[in-house]
């Protein structure tokens, strides 16, 4: 190819309903853990003398966690790495019980966008398929 031709752009990978939910859902969750790593260096809550920056770089390495896995979707195990990001910051509200909340709040978005996403796949999956259904039948 001479560099006078043009380029033809790659197509771009389809991208199912559980990945693309599931990457807004940790996307957003990745500002919010930040925010609480802030929040844990504020109230100082970590135990043991534990420098109260460290909360800082914990919030730091969660939301860093959480857009990395957000790119992976497409693999099955990303999925299996988010259910684990939701259940360490489950962990996080026993040091800064707003923290849970968050947790059970995202947790649940996750869930939807996991069990209704591969739903929503599987259904498309079958049109695609079978073009003539009708009515989803």
């Amino acid at each position: 190819m001479s560099p006078r031709e043009p380029r033809t752009p790659r197509p771009r990978r389809r991208r199912g309903a559980q990945e693309s939910l599931g990457a807004v859902v940790l996307g957003f969750e990745s500002v919010v853990v930040f925010l609480g790593g802030l929040v844990v260096y504020g109230l100082k809550v970590l135990p043991f003398g534990i420098e109260p920056w460290w909360g800082i770089v914990g919030g730091v390495v969660m939301a860093v966690a959480m857009v990395a896995v957000s790119g992976m979707l497409q693999h099955r195990w990303a999925l299996f790495a988010g259910w684990g990001l939701q259940i360490l910051l489950l962990l996080g509200g026993l040091l800064v019980p707003a923290l849970a909340v968050v947790a059970v709040i995202f947790g649940g978005m996750w869930a939807y966008a996991t069990i209704k996403g591969a739903a929503l796949d599987r259904r498309n999956a079958r049109f695609a398929a079978d073009p003539d259904l009708s009515n989803g039948e």
